[in-house]
């Protein structure tokens, strides 16, 4: 029998984080008055511990022991050859994946909900608030303040609220209190219902109430945590990466072409970031970020300054941006409906050390069922979108005869979100493409925001 999975023991896990602020110049975050943040106007929302790791340069940053011992409950994470998938597509290419589906809550999600709820225990925080799409972040968070004795407030993307109903009994089954955005707890949200009562919801609302939540506290003992977009994020996501070039170490492979779904950016930075820091210094290796169609920001939005949140509440941030008051189409994939894209993600694109790809809903469910069929795992709604350019790479791999090693990111099992694979199979199932013209409207409200350099890291 030839071997699937290559293994790390516990004792190989990763010790330190890789920083790609190190390795990259990204334009700053600016305040409402268009200068460069300081760390302290971030302090009502962030401990001080997180808020000197978003700004921190140094290449490697050292994991803490006590985060260690929670994230070996399920890492390091396996790194599998799709044996099967090849054998389908007939492609002479080696594929391989970081399974993330193996963590508690399903996904890669934890990897940063654990050092983030560790900071803030450490600074004191008693409280946790938080937003979250397709309710794998909110699972995540949940469970990493369980494990640390935390409370954790999450606000659902409404529609995935009412599509997934069972990651609302995950967190709270880890002792999260889950309700649906928007909700009338906040202005924010109750600004939202009054433009559209029926609004399926977003990210950047969402957002905005988690925001709102933790700095309402007057006790001070209430913190926001992000699930992605922000530099600390991409940091303890690297882990994945890590772990991988680890691993391909052992079996004497190097891989070609990696790929991530990318919603926000975490996912495909935590794969992707130990692979740039590579290119960077003259490795040839294609990176590829991919995301939905009926979201597409990193294809067809531009490199702006724009607000991270819908109501404003967050700095303005160097990123593609579809505009903060954008409302994705109710596609299955709820962690890829945001508006905007991490700044370091965005920098990369930009700088064209990765390029991004666009997929739609059925392409990408086309491709989860062919994974499920042949590997096994039935794949998150957000996964299927990497898998769909994984079938597409192979393919063209196999028209030109070349070995090519694929790896991609496994970054989430798709158990709690079997509608949409319902609906595929039901042919019920409608693909959403923006047009140029909504992407147009959609990008006026930020027409007179500052506009980022365009740098160059080398």
């Amino acid at each position: 029998m030839e071997p699937r999975k290559i293994l790390l023991n516990e004792d190989e896990m990763p010790r330190q984080w890789y920083n790609i602020l190190a390795d990259i110049k990204i334009n700053p975050p600016l305040g409402p008055d268009g200068t460069p943040l300081t760390p302290e106007t971030l302090a009502p929302v962030f401990p001080m511990n997180l808020i000197e790791q978003e700004v921190s340069t140094d290449r490697w940053i050292d994991i803490p022991e006590p985060v260690l011992e929670v994230l070996a409950i399920w890492r390091p994470a396996p790194l599998v050859r799709a044996r099967s998938l090849e054998k389908a597509l007939g492609t002479p290419a080696r594929i391989y994946y970081k399974n993330e589906s193996l963590s508690p809550p399903g996904s890669h999600k934890p990897n940063t909900a654990v050092p983030q709820v560790y900071y803030n225990k450490v600074f004191g925080i008693e409280r946790m608030t938080t937003e979250t799409g397709a309710g794998q972040w909110g699972s995540a968070l949940s469970f990493a303040c369980a494990q640390f004795g935390m409370q954790c407030k999450v606000y659902m993307v409404r529609i995935s609220f009412d599509q997934k109903p069972y990651r609302k009994a995950m967190m709270e089954t880890w002792g999260g209190q889950c309700v649906a955005s928007p909700s009338t707890e906040t202005r924010a949200g109750r600004e939202a219902l009054e433009r559209d009562p029926d609004t399926p919801g977003s990210l950047g609302i969402a957002i905005s109430e988690a925001i709102e939540a933790a700095v309402a506290d007057e006790t001070g003992k209430t913190r926001y945590s992000l699930g992605s977009v922000l530099n600390h994020v991409m940091l303890h996501q690297t882990i994945i990466g890590l772990e991988a070039k680890r691993q391909f170490e052992k079996i004497g492979e190097y891989p070609d072409i990696i790929i991530g779904c990318a919603g926000g950016g975490s996912n495909f930075a935590g794969l992707a970031f130990p692979f740039v820091l590579d290119k960077i210094n003259g490795k040839d290796i294609d990176i590829i970020p991919v995301e939905p169609a009926a979201c597409p920001t990193l294809t067809k939005a531009p490199f702006v300054y724009d607000h991270g949140d819908t109501a404003r509440y967050t700095p303005l941030l160097p990123m593609h941006s579809l505009g903060h008051a954008f409302i994705p189409p109710p596609i299955h994939t709820g962690g890829l409906r945001y508006h905007g894209m991490a700044p370091t993600v965005s920098q990369i694109v930009t700088e064209g050390i990765a390029t991004p790809k666009a997929v739609t809903q059925i392409q990408a469910l086309e491709a989860g069922v062919l994974a499920a069929r042949t590997e096994g795992i039935i794949p998150a709604p957000e996964t299927t979108h990497a898998l769909a350019c994984v079938v597409s790479e192979a393919l063209k791999a196999k028209a030109e005869g070349k070995e090519k090693v694929i790896v991609f990111s496994w970054s989430g099992h798709g158990l709690l979100d079997l509608t949409a694979y319902e609906k595929f199979l039901s042919g019920q199932l409608t693909n959403y493409v923006l047009t140029d013209e909504e992407i147009e409207r959609s990008e006026r409200i930020f027409e007179n925001f500052p506009k980022p350099t365009l740098l160059k890291s080398r």
